[in-house]
């Protein structure tokens, strides 16, 4: 007698069932995930808070890839309210940095009861040298932290230090943070500037803005009025909406856009709403020093900071001007050799055409 039993199938049989079963709870399970980010979205989307609807709509609107998210619920015309809506004011884009304002101090050697400078006594034969009275560091990287967010400040004392780096040309895929730095060979390095990059594809190699290296022109030299961050050749930045001509007037040696100006002249600006996203910006103290920073973003223990959790930091830290650089995806921090902070991406770094870099102190 023989029983009709599902035992008694063929292994052949047996083994695909199983793997049907499994890819069936695969997609099941997909499915599941897929409705509740969908129902997550329209929560956020058509919910009942307007803040929480505008913070979604700005971070992912600020994304390569992701800006269509806002668009699953929300019509054309709800999110160009959002993004810019009529009561929202800024500030007058004539408003540029005072380089005054700025005093650049002298690389120094400290004595006891002396300090050496181009104007100050230096020490007598009798004078006893002992160790720095104030020991500053050349460089210096500190974490910062706030509330949703973490990331790291770099302190350059001395601002001539602080440079442009770019591929060898920009007809073809853009550098890492550490390709540039390792290709400069330079202590530190930060991205910097806008490009190029439709929903995420581009080869980073194209800037957008202008990109002045050395002083000169390597992009954008006919362009009209963008957002620049640069150094001039007395090593103030001049962070300001200006003119490709306007860059030139100024005599910035190193310069790159994005924007928006966050910090100008001591005054934090009015600058538009924006969401909460891994960040890159740069800006400059009184006594010349700059300030690079990146901000984390799109982790569990950082998701990331807005334009003003930027200035906040920046005022922390003494800033008197202060510019918004390329952020999101491009947001990398390399130092001696080491990348610092947790990049948003889980592939490779981002390619990109410009970078702020930090010149070894051995090299002048």
């Amino acid at each position: 007698m023989e029983f009709n039993n599902k035992y008694n199938k063929p292994p052949k049989m047996r083994i695909g069932r199983i793997v049907l079963r499994f890819f069936a709870f695969v997609l099941l399970l997909i499915a599941l995930v897929v409705v509740a980010l969908l129902t997550a979205i329209w929560v956020v989307s058509r919910g009942p808070s307007p803040s929480v609807q505008r913070l979604f709509v700005l971070t992912v609107k600020e994304t390569s890839a992701a800006g269509f998210l806002a668009d699953i619920f929300l019509s054309k015309d709800e999110v160009e309210l959002i993004l810019n809506p009529p009561d929202q004011n800024y500030e007058d884009e004539s408003f540029q940095t005072d380089a005054n304002l700025i005093s650049i101090q002298p690389p120094r050697t400290q004595f006891q009861g002396y300090e050496t400078g181009p104007q100050q006594q230096q020490p007598g034969e009798d004078d006893e040298v002992t160790a720095p009275v104030d020991d500053i560091p050349d460089v210096e990287l500190i974490e910062v932290t706030g509330i949703g967010y973490k990331g790291y400040m770099l302190v350059v004392q001395d601002p001539m230090r602080v440079y442009i780096g770019t591929p060898n040309n920009f007809s073809g895929a853009g550098l890492t943070v550490p390709q540039h730095v390792e290709k400069d060979n330079a202590l530190a390095g930060i991205n910097a500037g806008g490009f190029y990059d439709p929903a995420g594809g581009g080869s980073g190699g194209r800037p957008e803005g202008i990109v002045i290296k050395g002083g000169a022109f390597k992009w954008g030299e006919n362009l009209g009025r963008e957002c620049v961050m640069g150094i001039d050749k007395d090593g103030v930045l001049h962070v300001g909406y200006m003119t490709a001509a306007a860059a030139k007037n100024l005599g910035l040696q190193e310069a790159v856009s994005f924007g928006p100006a966050l910090i100008i002249n001591g005054t934090p600006q009015k600058i538009p709403y924006s969401g909460v996203n891994p960040r890159t910006a740069i800006g400059q103290r009184a006594d010349g020093a700059i300030l690079l920073l990146v901000v984390d973003g799109r982790q569990i223990d950082s998701v990331g900071a807005t334009y003003y959790n930027l200035i906040d930091i920046f005022l922390e830290f003494g800033a008197v001007n202060a510019g918004n650089l390329d952020g999101g995806s491009s947001t990398l921090m390399v130092y001696e050799g080491e990348v610092v902070n947790t990049g948003p991406t889980m592939i490779n770094p981002r390619r990109m055409p410009t970078t702020f870099l930090v010149r070894r102190s051995d090299e002048g």
